[in-house]
C-alpha cells in the first residue's frame, strides 16, 4: 500500500509537473525568457552594444542577447526549463518611491546650501532588447535605477546655474569694464528661483543623463516630469518678501523710465517749435537781404539809398517821435 501509494503520488507529480506545467502563455504586454538549469537562451553570442556609454563603460556593460519569447501561447517548456516573465509596458512612478522608507519629498541641497524638496513622477519602460541585465543583473533593478536618477538629479540641482542670467552677468561685467552703469536687473538671482523657472530645462537634463540605463539595467527612461521645487516654510516666506520687493522694485523703475522718456520727447518736441519759431523769424531777414543784394547788384548805391528811403516812409509815418543827429539831415 505505502509503495503503491509513492507510485501514485510520483505519478501526479510527473503529471503536474510534465505535462499541466509544460504550457504556459505570454500576455501582451509581456515577454518571456527560458532559462535551461539556469542559464538564459541567447542569440548565437551576440552583445548588447550602446553608443552613447564610453568605452571603459562598454568594456563594464558586456551584455548578451538574450531570445525573447513574444505575446502569444500557449508554449512548451521542459521540466528543466523555467519561464521569467517581464511586463515591457509604460509605467509611472514617483519620485518618494522606496521600498525600503517611506518618504514625502526627495531632500536636494542647492548651489547656496539651501536644502529643498523635490517631487515628480518618471516614466520608464523595461528594454525589450536588453533583459538580460533587468533579470538577471541586479536584485531589484527599479529601485537601482532610481537610486541613480535621484543622485544625478541632486547633483544637478547643487551645480544649477540659470542660462540666461549667467548670460545677463556676463554682460554685466563687460559693461562695467567698459566703465558702463548696469541696471538693478542684472544681478544674480536665487538657485531656488533659478530651478522654478528652468524646470523643462532640468527635466531635459535628467532625460538626457539617463539615456544610458536602458543599456546599464534594462531601464529605459521616456520621461522625467519634475513638478515641484519647494524650499522650507521660513524660507519660503523669505523669498516670496525678496520677490516681491524685486517686482515693486522693477515697477518703480519701469514707471521712472516711462516718465524719463516722455520728458525727453517733450523736450525734443519743445527744441523743435523753438527751431521753427526761430527760422520763421530769420525768414523775411534772409529774404530782405537777398533784396536788397538783388537791387544793389541792378541798380548801385543810389537804387539802395532810394529803396531804403522809400521804406522809411512807413515807418515815420507810425512813429510818434523821432531822433535826428547833426550831420544827417542830407
Amino acid at each position: 500500500m505505502l509503495f503503491t501509494a509513492f507510485l501514485l503520488g510520483l505519478a501526479a507529480f510527473s503529471i503536474y509537473r510534465v505535462i499541466i506545467q509544460a504550457f504556459y502563455t505570454v500576455k501582451p504586454n509581456e515577454r518571456a525568457v527560458l532559462t535551461s538549469l539556469g542559464r538564459a537562451e541567447r542569440l548565437d553570442g551576440q552583445l548588447v552594444s550602446d553608443l552613447e556609454l564610453t568605452e571603459e563603460e562598454r568594456a563594464r556593460y558586456r551584455f548578451p542577447r538574450l531570445r525573447v519569447v513574444g505575446p502569444g501561447g500557449p508554449y512548451f517548456k521542459w521540466p528543466w526549463q523555467d519561464v521569467h516573465k517581464v511586463d515591457v509596458a509604460t509605467q509611472a512612478l514617483d519620485l518618494t518611491w522606496d521600498p525600503t522608507k517611506r518618504q514625502n519629498t526627495i531632500e536636494a541641497v542647492t548651489k547656496d546650501n539651501l536644502t529643498t524638496g523635490v517631487n515628480g513622477q518618471i516614466r520608464f519602460r523595461v528594454s525589450e532588447a536588453n533583459l538580460y541585465p533587468f533579470i538577471f543583473g541586479v536584485a531589484d533593478p527599479l529601485q537601482h535605477v532610481m537610486g541613480y536618477f535621484i543622485a544625478v538629479l541632486r547633483e544637478r540641482i547643487a551645480n544649477f546655474s540659470d542660462p540666461k542670467g549667467q548670460r545677463l552677468l556676463a554682460s554685466a561685467d563687460a559693461s562695467e569694464a567698459q566703465g558702463d552703469v548696469v541696471g538693478p536687473d542684472l544681478s544674480e538671482g536665487v538657485s531656488i528661483n533659478d530651478l522654478r523657472k528652468n524646470l523643462p530645462l532640468l527635466n531635459e537634463y535628467m532625460e538626457q543623463q539617463c539615456l544610458t540605463t536602458g543599456h546599464r539595467y534594462g531601464i529605459e527612461l521616456e520621461a522625467a516630469l519634475i513638478t515641484q521645487i519647494d524650499p522650507p516654510p521660513e524660507v519660503d516666506r523669505a523669498l516670496s518678501a525678496i520677490n516681491s520687493t524685486r517686482n515693486q522694485v522693477a515697477a518703480d523703475i519701469s514707471t521712472a523710465r516711462a516718465d524719463a522718456e516722455q520728458q525727453i520727447t517733450m523736450s525734443k518736441r519743445a527744441v523743435d517749435i523753438a527751431m521753427n519759431k526761430a527760422q520763421a523769424e530769420v525768414a523775411p531777414l534772409k529774404e530782405l537781404a537777398e533784396t536788397l543784394v538783388h537791387i544793389k547788384a541792378q541798380g548801385g548805391d543810389a537804387a539802395l539809398r532810394a529803396y531804403v528811403r522809400n521804406m522809411r516812409i512807413p515807418l515815420l509815418r507810425r512813429a510818434r517821435r523821432i531822433v535826428q543827429t547833426t550831420g544827417t539831415a542830407s
